[in-house]
């Protein structure tokens, strides 16, 4: 996993601009930790930071090409090709001959046997630009889901791009400026694709590319979700996710160093945690190495939520006895979680400030650790969007709201009738936003875009359509949120559900056989049913823990009332100054109820975020 920046100017050489492009590298020093590089020549200039995976020794960045004896593309590159040995195999029976082991020079020689169509034949996570010194031209590919992030933004001689925000504000020439439809997708939880939190940035769509000459930009759609039939019974559904999963997960095995698996006690990460011990045995005798993390007196204090049923850590050590895996349990404590250097990270690592609080600071607590003994980690993320894992995806009354199902379902749970994170922000500063048209519109959108069968029910219509719209709408956002945390510690969190050729099957398998026992992801639980203890094919979904220490609330609370009595604070005229002061009146009612803290840790990030980035408010 890496950090890529770039620069291209078609009105000047760039060769006298070494030390912007090193302040735009340096940025991403967190997602690359063994190895930087730049390169400069013309019009293009290329920065590179490497955490080394694939060919640990040769597989250095920007990485350069000859025929003839003459340089004609350079790469950089982030991510993992995870057929790229095959794809090496079919290269070279077409003459290419290759320097390194690296997955970086198969992608580079697939674009100079197949063009921008090459994206096509790539399998995994990525993103990457190529400088095409022939054609002068520079190209932009992002994976199928958009796992791997990418941004850019459009100058008048042509464009910069990077890994994340922070690389290309690094630049000069690029404003933190946030207008109106920015802070839009800051308080919104239903992201429009492509936007940014700030003015003069986008983000590479999922499944395009981007081809950028003198001429102008093109954007062309590599790959999109399609309705097909589906022509397989129950039993031969269940068996082709089963030998699906397998695939998947051996392929994503592939690694020069350390790996390891997040198990959260849920049949999610249980399952690829499963798949994994089976075939790190089977091929190196080895055992899987498993992380769960939790807090301190997490499980004998607990007390359940109305998401959070059980603690997590009790599932996730009977799953690692069960696999005979090699455990770790993380345990975090309350000052872990307010240390003022790991949440001023959270934030610098997401460059916006988000309602998730502790969730976050914990995520990357949790990628710290693990990055002590392991670079790679398999996650259990994108189950729950294709399987139908979400509580609101069975839910009539948020079905029917004409509006994003997991936004209705905010409005109506204590300490955010206002929206989730929006309860201590001036109303009319909110109603500037009007986040209520902005749902509704941009959901009539987003349903409208989903592909159907012209041969289903009014059920099975609805439910694709909800599907796809939670695929594009809402698993951006955390699929964002897992590689900003994890990368900011040069974690690489690789996803197999996110596996394209799983994405396609499902999407096109009727709702009627997701849940047909019932259940919500009742064909996952029946393809891993003998891999995984019963008590977690029973467990319900539990999202990502959050502490339940009253001290954690008690300090959010002192925080939030030495910011409103700084009169520095920039956030102050944007405040809703009575909810502030009711709030901080009645301190016991946040110490259980984690969405009424939302509240108070979006003011807190949102002030810090003001002030870090200096962030010009066009409102």
């Amino acid at each position: 996993m890496c950090g890529i920046v770039g620069w291209v100017d078609f009105g000047r050489d760039l060769a006298g601009e070494r030390a912007t492009l090193r302040a735009m590298t340096d940025t991403l020093t967190n997602r690359g930790v063994d190895d930087s590089g730049v390169w400069i020549r013309g019009h293009a200039a290329l920065g590179h930071t490497r955490t080394a995976i694939i060919d640990v020794a040769g597989g250095a960045q920007p990485l350069t090409v000859e025929q003839d004896g003459r340089q004609v593309a350079t790469i950089v590159y982030n991510g993992e090709v995870y057929n790229f040995k095959q794809l090496r195999t079919e290269l070279r029976a077409r003459g290419h001959e290759f320097r390194t082991r690296s997955d970086t020079e198969v992608v580079l020689r697939a674009y100079l046997e197949w063009g921008v169509e090459c994206a096509s034949r790539l399998e995994g996570i990525f993103a990457f630009a190529i400088w095409d010194l022939r054609r002068q031209e520079l190209v932009l590919v992002r994976d199928r889901l958009g796992v791997k992030p990418l941004f850019y933004a459009r100058r008048p001689e042509g464009v910069l791009f990077g890994s994340e925000p922070k690389a290309l504000l690094a630049n000069p020439l690029v404003k933190p400026v946030v207008g109106l439809d920015n802070l839009q997708e800051l308080f919104a939880t239903a992201k429009r694709p492509g936007m940014s939190v700030f003015r003069d940035l986008r983000a590479v769509l999922p499944g395009t590319t981007l081809t950028i000459g003198r001429a102008g930009m093109a954007q062309r759609r590599y790959w999109a979700l399609e309705a097909r039939p589906h022509t397989d019974d129950l039993d031969g559904t269940v068996g082709h996710i089963r030998e699906l999963l397998h695939d998947i997960v051996l392929r994503e095995l592939e690694s020069e160093v350390p790996l390891c698996t997040a198990l959260s006690g849920g049949v999610d990460s249980s399952a690829v945690s499963a798949i994994a011990a089976y075939w790190r045995w089977k091929l190196d005798g080895e055992r899987i190495r498993t992380f769960v993390t939790t807090f301190d007196d997490y499980a004998k204090a607990f007390q359940p939520d109305d998401v959070r049923f059980a603690p997590d850590e009790v599932y996730a050590d009977e799953v690692a006895r069960h696999l005979k895996a090699d455990h770790v349990r993380i345990q975090l404590s309350t000052r872990d979680l307010m240390d003022r250097a790991a949440r001023d990270a959270v934030l610098y690592a997401q460059d916006m400030p988000t309602t998730l609080g502790d969730m976050d600071t914990s995520n990357y607590l949790t990628a710290r650790r693990i990055k002590e003994h392991s670079t790679v980690a398999l996650s259990g993320e994108v189950a729950d969007e294709i399987f139908g894992g979400y509580s609101w995806m069975y839910h009539q009354q948020l079905l029917a709201a004409d509006m994003f199902p997991w936004v209705a379902k905010e409005y109506l749970m204590p300490g955010s009738p206002r929206g989730q994170g929006r309860g201590l922000f001036d109303p009319g500063f909110m109603a500037k936003l009007d986040l209520g048209s902005y749902y509704r519109d941009q959901y009539r959108t987003a349903l409208a875009a989903a592909p159907l069968a012209g041969d289903e029910d009014d059920t099975e219509r609805l439910m694709r359509g909800i599907t796809h719209v939670t695929l594009t709408w809402w698993l951006p956002m955390l699929l964002d949120r897992d590689d900003r945390l994890a990368m900011a510690n040069a974690l690489e969190l690789r996803v197999p559900y996110g596996d394209h050729r799983l994405v396609e099957y499902l999407y096109n398998t009727p709702w009627r056989l997701k849940t047909f026992d019932g259940r919500e992801k009742s064909l996952l639980r029946a393809a891993v049913r003998d891999l995984v203890p019963h008590s977690v094919l029973d467990r319900a979904k539990s999202p990502w823990p959050v502490t339940q220490d009253p001290a954690y609330a008690e300090m959010l609370r002192d925080e939030l009332s030495a910011l409103v009595n700084d009169r520095s604070s920039p956030s102050l005229p944007l405040l809703d100054l009575p909810a502030v002061r009711a709030t901080l009146d009645r301190p016991s009612e946040i110490a259980h109820q984690w969405v009424s803290r939302m509240n108070i840790e979006m003011v807190l990030q949102f002030d810090a975020w003001l002030r870090r980035y200096d962030v010009q408010l066009a409102i």
